[in-house]
C-alpha cells in the first residue's frame, strides 16, 4: 500500500519545483517523504529534476545548510555531482539526528557509483557521525536499519581497506550491539595492518560483552603496539581497579607516568589507587591537588569515592577531599 504522507509530500514537492517556488520549501516536502519512505526512488527524482532544472537555488539551500532537511538533500546532491565522500558524511549526520529513520535504505546508498568511489576513510567517518547525538542505537530495530551500512562496509572495504577506517566502522556496529561483526571488523582491519586504535576499539567491544579479560588482553596488545601511550596505561590502570586490584593499578598508572610525568589524569588515577591500597595520607593528599584539574566531574568522583576508602586516613583529608566531589 502507498504511503499517502510521502506522495502528498512528493506532490508538493513536485509543484514546487516545477513551479518556480521556493526550493527550501521544496527540500522540506520531500524530507518529509523521504522520512516516511526512505526506499521509494519518486522523492529523488523530484529532487533531481529540482537539480537539474534549478542547481543555483538548490544549491542556496544544501551548501552551508545544517537543518535536517538541508542535509538529506545534501547527501543525495553531492550524489548527483558525484561528490560520494559528502554523500557518505550527510548520510552519517542525518542518521545521527534520527536514528528511527531507515535513511540509508535511499536507493543509491547501495548504487555502485556510490560504492564504488567513496573512500573508506568517510565511510567510516559517516558511520562515527551516527553516534554524535548520543542516542542509544542497541534496539533490533537499528539493527535492521544498519543493514545498508553493513553492506557498504563490506563492498567498500573489499576493495579499498584501511585499518583505521575499519576500526572505525567497527565502533558503529558494536554501538548498534552487533558484537560479532564489531570484532570481525577488527580482525579484518589486523589483516591489513595491525596498528594500536583496533586493538582499542576491540577492548571496547569485549567491555561491551562484558568479557573483561578479553578486553585486557586486547588493551596489553595495544600497549605493545605503542609503548609510549600514557592513556593506554590509564585505560589498563582504571580496568585493573574496577577489578579491585589497586596495586596493579597504581603500578600501570606510575608506568604511565613515565611516558607523560604532568597529565593529571595520570597523576591523580595512580595517587587514588595507592591511597585506597596503602592508606598513605601523601597520596590521598596529591589526589586533592591534582582533582581539580580533572575535566571529567564523574571521573574525579570515582577516584575520590575509590582514595577514599583507603585504611586509616586521617578524617579532615577525607573531609577535604569528599568536598571535592561534584555531586
Amino acid at each position: 500500500m502507498p504511503n499517502t504522507s510521502a506522495s502528498a509530500s512528493v506532490g508538493l514537492a513536485r509543484v514546487m519545483a516545477h513551479c518556480g517556488g521556493d526550493p527550501a520549501e521544496a527540500v522540506r516536502h520531500l524530507a518529509a517523504a523521504i522520512a516516511a519512505a526512505p526506499s521509494d526512488p519518486e522523492s529523488y527524482a523530484v529532487l533531481a529534476d529540482l537539480w537539474r532544472d534549478r542547481p543555483d537555488g538548490l544549491a542556496g539551500v544544501v551548501d552551508g545548510g545544517t537543518s535536517l532537511p538541508a542535509v538529506l538533500a545534501l547527501s543525495y546532491v553531492s550524489f548527483l555531482r558525484g561528490d560520494m565522500d559528502t554523500a557518505a558524511l550527510a548520510m552519517g549526520s542525518v542518521t545521527g539526528a534520527r536514528p528511527d529513520v531507515a535513511w540509508a535504505d535511499a536507493p543509491w546508498f547501495g548504487d555502485d557509483r556510490f560504492l564504488g568511489s567513496v573512500s573508506a576513510d568517510a565511510l567510516a567517518e559517516a558511520a562515527m557521525r551516527t553516534m554524535d547525538h548520543g542516542h542509544d542505537l542497541d534496539s533490533d530495530g537499528m539493527r535492521e536499519r544498519v543493514r545498508p551500512w553493513r553492506a557498504a562496509f563490506d563492498a567498500v572495504v573489499a576493495g579499498r581497506p584501511a585499518a583505521q577506517a575499519l576500526a572505525r566502522m567497527a565502533i558503529m556496529l558494536r554501538a548498534c550491539g552487533l558484537v560479532e561483526a564489531s570484532l570481525e571488523l577488527c580482525d579484518r582491519a589486523d589483516a591489513v595492518e595491525r596498528v594500536m586504535f583496533t586493538e582499542v576499539v576491540r577492548a571496547g567491544t569485549w567491555r561491551k560483552a562484558g568479557d573483561t579479560e578479553r578486553m585486557v588482553a586486547a588493551f596489553e596488545r595495544a600497549l605493545v603496539l605503542d609503548p609510549a601511550n600514557w592513556s593506554l596505561h590509564l585505560d589498563l590502570a582504571d580496568v585493573r581497579a574496577e577489578q579491585g586490584d589497586f596495586a596493579e593499578a597504581a603500578r600501570l598508572a606510575g608506568e604511565g607516568l613515565r611516558h607523560e610525568p604532568a597529565e593529571p589524569a595520570l597523576r591523580a588515577a595512580a595517587a587514588a589507587y595507592r591511597a585506597r591500597h596503602t592508606g598513605a595520607p601523601a597520596d590521598l593528599s596529591t589526589l586533592i591537588e591534582v582533582a581539580p584539574l580533572l575535566p571529567n566531574p564523574a571521573y574525579r568522583d570515582l577516584l575520590i569515592d575509590l582514595a577514599c576508602a583507603g585504611p586509616g586516613l586521617p578524617a579532615e583529608l577525607l573531609a577535604t577531599a569528599r568536598g571535592l566531589r561534584a555531586g
